[in-house]
């Protein structure tokens, strides 16, 4: 017989005595599925923040914000420097010739989370005539839009969803001025859908904020304006500003926040692997020693050892196999698409839905097979030496 049908017929034997082992490998099987759903979880979770953060930025709109600020929260513009942007070389203009550009104001307000009534911080963006007209696929889905010099809130479809109060036409309190939440809003499940927006002049006099701004939104003409506009701005003394596309800044404001959660998930899943490793090993050894006559036979009659090494190594592979796509398949229904909010890079919460792709599936399965090779490799080697007259010995 040929060294392939060897190993076919090994195979194959191998494969079909997995049931008479039945809660030994339910036991493996489970060892790597619960592996796989711990790191699949915390990829979804990364993916999700990252869609969410990266969702939300444009190539042809300009952020403007004070020179190593970094995030809106610590930065401040005058107003001469909002006028001197608005004159900027590749500022899209209106009918009327005026710059299309948002002045903006970030601040932070508490909220209570429905699911566990924990305080957290939520941002009250403040922003321009133009502000909304700058955001993507924004749509008004309940109410309507706030009115200039009025009290009034614009809540994010996303945070209405994860904090308790802020349903339309209900009165919320932050600090010693009342608002009354006049609408929800919808933007393809970005970052913004994690604000409050209300008319900026207002912000600014309600929390005493003069007339001060921390950024600066502005359309511009093509994304190569993006450049023009950072060059006229480094090349005056009285800007010497930090201007990005939108895009870019949040890719920044979302990688600490995502390799955080990729680099915690990642390390977590391979210390739990090993011990699914030590229970692939204990399932493999029993399995070489209930069939060392059957082994031994087969040597007896002209099988080599290698097709022993590979029936042995492939059964460990199919446990894997099996405990991969278990794996996979529970975090998909219990992770995909899951709700959850945490803090970004400004200190306020960000909501997003957990995002589990085909990509980040296929790393789980990786993960389980590696298991299943190493957890088989030794107990193959030892199915490959078992001595033909010691195994035809036991009865």
């Amino acid at each position: 017989m040929s060294l392939a049908s060897q190993v076919s017929a090994v195979v194959s034997m191998n494969v079909k005595s997995i049931g008479q082992r039945f809660w030994p490998s339910v036991s493996t099987a489970l060892a790597v599925a619960l592996v796989v759903v711990v790191l699949l979880s915390f990829l979804a979770m990364a993916n999700g923040f990252q869609k969410t953060m990266r969702g939300a930025g444009r190539d042809d709109i300009a952020i403007v914000l004070r020179a190593g600020s970094q995030a809106e929260l610590n930065s401040g513009l005058t107003r001469d420097q909002v006028r001197l942007i608005g004159e900027g070389p590749g500022v899209v203009r209106d009918a009327n010739g005026d710059a299309v550009i948002s002045s903006e104001l970030y601040l932070i307000v508490d909220g209570v989370k429905r699911d566990t009534g924990t305080k957290a911080n939520l941002p009250l963006r403040g922003i321009g005539a133009a502000g909304a007209g700058l955001r993507d696929g924004l749509k008004i889905v309940e109410g309507r839009m706030f009115a200039s010099g009025a009290n009034e809130l614009l809540v994010g479809r996303a945070l209405q969803r994860e904090f308790r109060g802020f349903d339309v036409g209900s009165t919320v309190r932050f600090g010693k001025t009342q608002w009354t939440v006049v609408g929800a809003f919808e933007t393809g499940g970005t970052v913004f859908e994690s604000e409050f927006w209300a008319d900026l002049p207002v912000v600014q006099s309600l929390f005493n904020r003069g007339a001060a701004v921390q950024t600066v939104r502005a359309k511009m003409t093509s994304p190569e304006a993006v450049a023009q506009l950072k060059a006229y701005s480094d090349n005056d003394p009285r800007l010497k500003l930090d201007v990005v596309s939108e895009n870019a800044y949040f890719a920044d404001q979302a990688s600490g926040t995502t390799n955080l959660i990729a680099k915690l998930g990642w390390p977590l899943a391979i210390a739990m692997a090993f011990g699914a490793i030590a229970g692939a090993l204990n399932t493999m050894y029993s399995s070489v020693a209930s069939r060392t006559r059957e082994i031994a036979t087969l040597r007896a009659i002209g099988y080599g050892g290698f097709p022993a090494f590979v029936g042995t190594l492939v059964e460990s592979l199919v446990l894997a196999a099996i405990g991969g796509v278990i794996g996979a398949a529970a975090a998909f229904l219990f992770f995909d698409g899951l709700s959850a909010a945490t803090l970004g890079a400004s200190f306020t919460q960000v909501v997003f839905q957990f995002a589990l792709t085909p990509a980040l599936m296929l790393n789980g399965l990786i993960l389980g097979m590696v298991i299943g090779l190493i957890g088989g490799l030794l107990p193959a080697m030892r199915a490959a030496r078992i001595p033909i007259v010691a195994g035809l010995a036991e009865r």
